[in-house]
């Protein structure tokens, strides 16, 4: 963590204000605090154990309102609102944006101290840190998404048994009501069939999670009217409307689509020296849900729509894969017009 006066650092970075600058980093037990003053020189350097009376002691020989560097690392949400109750600007560091470069020494007091040099100079990478509300949205959202993950892989393991016993299966869904007869008449050997139940067991139960998890979320979007534009979107139904939702958080945080795109990571790497500029595959430095869930999207298109066209045009000269990847992008340019308006013009003429 970091205290500066202007920045701090560390895994966990904290704060300054016009007489400290106080930089923290966290490990997983304990955080290293740097306090430094406007000169940049160091004041202090200590190191505490996570705990949130502690930290708040420290925080209070930074002044009133310090400015904290917080780096957004491991379990760094329980520091930011302690910090934010104790009246300290918190600055959260991108671990991304702030590059250490290649020096020789590298340890936590070293970073925070960088951090707070970064931030005294201006050239601090900062995240957004999203209200409570939004984070307990976003954890729920975040593990139905596992969950959902963690379903497919069991079923793909029913069938790799089955393929070891070489039981053909004739139904595109093996897990609907046709797909069950055929696990409950299936002869099996004995290790393969106690397999098999097990995994239909866990399925079950992540089933039921997984509907628990959409009850627990829908109370979130009752008369979001962004929630309900992006489901305008061919492809885009409630459950990627919530991870949109959720991910992308407070849409006016981006000045435009090129913006939101951007922080997705589905906008090309960019390295340019005098006149040569030499353009790469996609930054993928953002949400993987957001990215994700607009390809998705993208796959569940099936009438002829102009993201579907562009798809297919983009796919027949520079390949499937990145006809995809650009159609996500145009995709998820909608979603930031509904999320900013409450709907998506373009389709409501079209429509």
């Amino acid at each position: 963590m970091g205290f500066p006066n202007q920045p701090g650092g560390d895994r966990r970075r904290l704060p300054w204000n016009s007489n400290n600058n106080m930089s923290a980093s966290t490990c997983t037990g304990d955080s290293v605090i740097v306090r430094r003053n406007e000169a940049g020189q160091t004041l202090e350097t200590v190191r505490i154990d996570n705990d949130p009376v502690a930290l708040a002691a420290e925080l209070a020989k930074a002044g009133e309102h310090p400015e904290v560097i917080l780096e957004a690392t491991y379990g760094w949400y329980w520091a930011a609102d302690v910090l934010k109750e104790c009246g300290a600007n918190v600055h959260l560091a991108h671990p991304l944006g702030n590059n250490w470069g290649h020096r020789r020494v590298k340890n936590d007091e070293r970073d925070a101290t960088d951090l707070v040099d970064l931030l005294r100079m201006g050239r601090l990478a900062e995240a957004w840190i999203a209200l409570p509300p939004l984070r307990e949205l976003r954890e729920l959202i975040r593990y139905r998404a596992k969950l959902v993950h963690l379903r497919s892989s069991l079923k793909s393991q029913v069938h790799a048994v089955l393929a070891k016993e070489g039981v053909t299966v004739p139904m595109s869904d093996l897990f609907g009501m046709s797909g069950q007869v055929l696990l409950d008449k299936v002869h099996l050997a004995h290790a393969y069939r106690v397999r098999v139940e097990s995994l239909r067991d866990l399925i079950m139960s992540v089933n039921r999670e997984i509907v628990m998890l959409e009850e627990q979320t829908a109370p979130y979007f009752a008369g979001d009217l962004g929630y309900h534009a992006v489901q305008t979107i061919p492809g885009v139904g409630p459950v990627l409307a919530a991870i949109f939702v959720a991910e992308i958080g407070d849409i006016s945080r981006f000045t435009s689509a090129r913006h939101l795109c951007s922080w997705a990571g589905l906008t090309p790497t960019h390295k340019e020296s005098d006149v040569t500029v030499h353009r790469g595959h996609i930054t993928k430095q953002g949400s993987r849900l957001v990215r994700w869930a607009a390809v998705e999207a993208v796959a569940h298109q099936r009438a002829d729509t102009p993201i579907r066209r562009h798809h297919r045009n983009v796919g027949e000269r520079r390949g499937t894969h990145i006809g995809r990847v650009a159609a996500a992008r145009k995709l998820l340019i909608l979603v930031y017009y509904g999320l900013r308006d409450g709907e998506i013009r373009c389709l409501a003429q079209t429509g």
